[in-house]
Protein backbone atom coordinates (compact mmCIF):
# COMPACT_ATOMS: atom_id res chain seq x y z
CA UNK A 1 0.00 0.00 0.00
CA UNK A 2 1.16 3.53 -0.71
CA UNK A 3 1.94 6.00 2.02
CA UNK A 4 -1.39 7.73 2.89
CA UNK A 5 0.25 11.16 2.95
CA UNK A 6 1.43 10.65 -0.63
CA UNK A 7 -2.16 9.94 -1.74
CA UNK A 8 -3.88 12.80 0.15
CA UNK A 9 -2.02 16.02 -0.65
CA UNK A 10 -4.07 18.76 1.05
CA UNK A 11 -7.63 19.76 1.96
CA UNK A 12 -9.50 22.15 -0.32
CA UNK A 13 -10.85 25.00 1.82
CA UNK A 14 -13.30 27.10 -0.17
CA UNK A 15 -16.76 28.51 0.49
CA UNK A 16 -18.34 25.65 -1.44
CA UNK A 17 -16.44 23.03 0.54
CA UNK A 18 -17.43 24.68 3.86
CA UNK A 19 -21.10 24.13 3.00
CA UNK A 20 -20.59 20.37 2.93
CA UNK A 21 -19.15 20.09 6.45
CA UNK A 22 -22.62 19.84 8.00
CA UNK A 23 -23.39 16.83 5.78
CA UNK A 24 -19.98 15.23 6.52
CA UNK A 25 -18.80 15.94 2.97
CA UNK A 26 -15.16 16.99 2.59
CA UNK A 27 -12.95 17.92 -0.37
CA UNK A 28 -9.29 16.94 -0.70
CA UNK A 29 -6.66 17.39 -3.39
CA UNK A 30 -5.21 13.97 -4.15
CA UNK A 31 -2.41 12.50 -6.25
CA UNK A 32 -3.43 12.39 -9.94
CA UNK A 33 -2.89 8.62 -10.20
CA UNK A 34 -4.79 7.73 -6.99
CA UNK A 35 -7.97 5.70 -7.36
CA UNK A 36 -11.08 5.75 -5.17
CA UNK A 37 -10.09 2.72 -3.11
CA UNK A 38 -6.66 4.15 -2.30
CA UNK A 39 -8.24 7.47 -1.31
CA UNK A 40 -10.71 5.74 1.01
CA UNK A 41 -8.03 3.62 2.71
CA UNK A 42 -5.68 6.60 3.05
CA UNK A 43 -8.32 8.79 4.72
CA UNK A 44 -9.38 6.05 7.12
CA UNK A 45 -5.75 5.53 8.17
CA UNK A 46 -4.93 9.26 8.54
CA UNK A 47 -8.09 10.23 10.45
CA UNK A 48 -8.77 7.51 13.03
CA UNK A 49 -12.40 6.67 13.76
CA UNK A 50 -13.99 7.81 10.49
CA UNK A 51 -15.81 5.57 8.05
CA UNK A 52 -15.86 6.68 4.41
CA UNK A 53 -19.14 5.96 2.64
CA UNK A 54 -18.55 7.41 -0.83
CA UNK A 55 -15.71 8.92 -2.87
CA UNK A 56 -16.24 10.98 -6.02
CA UNK A 57 -13.23 12.21 -7.99
CA UNK A 58 -12.77 15.12 -10.36
CA UNK A 59 -9.77 15.76 -12.61
CA UNK A 60 -9.11 19.27 -13.92
CA UNK A 61 -6.69 19.95 -16.74
CA UNK A 62 -4.24 22.82 -16.41
CA UNK A 63 -5.00 26.03 -18.26
CA UNK A 64 -2.79 27.31 -21.06
CA UNK A 65 -0.93 30.46 -19.97
CA UNK A 66 1.22 32.83 -22.01
CA UNK A 67 3.75 35.44 -21.16
CA UNK A 68 5.05 37.07 -24.28
CA UNK A 69 6.25 34.40 -26.68
CA UNK A 70 6.55 31.58 -24.19
CA UNK A 71 3.57 29.52 -23.23
CA UNK A 72 2.93 26.70 -20.83
CA UNK A 73 0.34 24.98 -18.70
CA UNK A 74 -0.64 25.34 -15.07
CA UNK A 75 -0.49 22.03 -13.19
CA UNK A 76 -3.37 19.59 -13.47
CA UNK A 77 -5.03 18.56 -10.21
CA UNK A 78 -7.36 15.84 -9.01
CA UNK A 79 -9.92 16.45 -6.27
CA UNK A 80 -11.79 13.91 -4.19
CA UNK A 81 -15.23 14.65 -2.75
CA UNK A 82 -15.53 12.35 0.27
CA UNK A 83 -18.81 11.60 2.06
CA UNK A 84 -18.64 9.96 5.47
CA UNK A 85 -21.13 7.38 6.75
CA UNK A 86 -24.02 8.52 8.96
CA UNK A 87 -22.67 6.71 12.04
CA UNK A 88 -19.12 7.99 11.48
CA UNK A 89 -17.68 10.80 13.56
CA UNK A 90 -16.73 14.05 11.85
CA UNK A 91 -13.12 14.89 11.03
CA UNK A 92 -11.73 16.90 13.96
CA UNK A 93 -9.46 18.98 11.75
CA UNK A 94 -12.45 20.72 10.13
CA UNK A 95 -14.56 21.26 13.27
CA UNK A 96 -15.24 24.93 14.00
CA UNK A 97 -14.17 26.19 10.57
CA UNK A 98 -17.58 26.64 8.96
CA UNK A 99 -19.41 28.45 11.72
Amino acid sequence: MKNPHDVILRPVLTEASYEGFADKRYVFEVHPSANKTEIKLALESIFKGIKVDKVNTLRTLGKMKRQGRTQGRTPEIKKAYVTLAEDSKAIEFFEGMAE
